[in-house]
């Protein structure tokens, strides 16, 4: 099985947006097709943009509640493989605060992480970790089923 960290905007955007790419990859990690890596540092990151005014307009005009959200944040919770945070990553000089997903997947010893943000998906690969958006996520999972 597949270990995926989703860096902040996939995990915002798949809850968010119910019908996005980003939602089928997290019912995907829901229903057991993949094994969800997350860190500390990429929950304290999500809580935070998820309190962003703009945000929370977007989940009201989306009919997402507060408890809604709440319950998919327990859901993965649940399932997610928690890592350490012992790790440090300093790949990414002008997007530093993006090495928490790399160090997150290092050390959840993921295979991939997934990525919207071009600080990360330049990278396209790290120490064997293979980071790719969304789009390319889903295609490789119908191709491997």
């Amino acid at each position: 099985m597949m270990r995926v960290v989703l860096d902040t905007n996939v995990l915002v955007s798949a809850i968010l947006v119910p019908r996005s790419i980003p939602a089928r990859i997290l019912q995907l990690i829901l229903e057991g097709g993949s094994t969800f890596v997350i860190s500390q540092d990429i929950i304290d990151e999500a809580s935070r943009v998820l309190q962003y005014p703009g945000l929370v307009k977007l989940m009201k005009r989306n009919g997402v509640t507060p408890d809604e959200l709440e319950v998919v944040i327990d859901q993965l919770g649940k399932i997610a493989v928690m890592t350490p945070g012992q790790y440090t990553a300093d790949a990414i000089k002008d997007g530093p605060t993006d090495n928490i997903f790399l160090a997150c997947a290092v050390e959840g010893e993921a295979d991939f992480i997934i990525s919207g943000d071009r600080h990360l998906t330049n990278l396209k690969e790290f120490q064997g970790i293979t980071i790719v958006n969304p789009a390319t996520f889903l295609s490789i999972v119908r191709r491997e089923e």
